[in-house]
């Protein structure tokens, strides 16, 4: 059995080869975080290996920076284990009571890991896979909190420019009072529309649902309205829908990515009552893979 472990960095990686006896095969050397690098480590493990020795390789967990090397050596057919730091740290301390740290150090740790640790999983490209599903969520995730604190905004203006408004209808972030607001972006505005105007792009926008007589209660309502007459808060309000817009766009694309990932797990966890498409695929990107788990307990812990 053949060891290797990688302290990965930002622009380079240090690496640390020996066998199941403990000889050393490589001691740590340096390869760039590019093809030639990563194609350099592999011309070297293999010069270690001999016929069917089987090849374990270990690095830490730390985020992006491993992306790239992990996909490597996965596609190259190499049993990877992926370490979380903590785990690392620990088994460093319990070997010398000296606090020392080296990338050098720390590649030597992770490869006496391996060879003493047969508790570790590797990382399989289901999981590595799974790193996708975890991108687009916590992305879909973001854009939502963003789209939020917009709504928040636009609320804030309306009370500015037209706070009768929002008794008028069912919601301020409805489709047919984006349209309303986007052409006539405060009470004035409304007032003096061309109600033939006005109840066309109503009754578009609603499809049908408002008619002559909303949109007359709504004129009368913007023609007594205490909104004040601001024209940078209505231009304000005109940007903050066009980015309301543009988010709903990126994130039903997002979503549907997402979609397209879970149909294909077909997991129970989409039959539990309360979780919708979306939470799901949250969980189960950020659990990655249950069996993980030997209990409920741990997989809380």
């Amino acid at each position: 059995m053949i060891f290797v472990g990688i302290d990965v960095a930002k622009d380079k990686h240090d690496c640390f080869i020996l066998n199941s006896e403990g000889t050393v095969l490589a001691d740590v050397f340096t390869i760039a975080n590019n093809r030639i690098g990563f194609e350099t480590l592999l011309s070297r493990i293999q010069s270690c290996s001999q016929g069917e020795s089987k090849i374990k390789v270990g690095l830490e967990a730390t985020g992006h920076y491993s992306y790239n090397l992990l996909g490597f050596l996965l596609d190259s057919g190499l049993a990877t284990y992926v370490i979380n730091p903590l785990h690392t740290n620990l088994y460093r301390k319990s070997l010398s009571l000296r606090r020392t740290k080296t990338d050098r150090i720390d590649a030597r740790t992770i490869a006496m890991m391996l060879m003493s640790d047969v508790d570790l999983k590797s990382y399989s490209n289901t999981a590595y896979h799974n790193e996708e599903l975890k991108s687009l969520t916590r992305y879909r995730f973001d854009k939502v909190k963003e789209r939020a604190k917009l709504k928040s905004s636009v609320a804030r203006l309306v009370n500015i420019l037209f706070p009768e408004l929002e008794k008028l209808v069912s919601s301020l972030h409805i489709a047919v009072v984006y349209a309303l607001l986007s052409n006539y972006p405060g009470a004035s505005y409304i007032a003096n529309a061309n109600t033939e105007e006005l109840a066309e792009i109503l009754c578009t926008a609603s499809k049908g649902r408002y008619t002559k007589s909303k949109t007359a209660e709504i004129q009368v309502a913007a023609g007594v309205s205490i909104g004040s007459k601001m024209p940078a808060k209505s231009m304000e309000l005109k940007h903050t829908i066009a980015l309301i817009r543009e988010l709903d766009k990126e994130i039903s694309e997002v979503e549907s990515a997402i979609d397209k990932i879970t149909s294909q797990m077909d997991s129970p966890i989409f039959t539990i009552p309360g979780i919708g498409r979306h939470m799901g695929a949250m969980i189960l990107a950020e659990v990655g893979d249950f069996s993980n788990f030997a209990s409920a307990d741990k997989l809380l812990a």
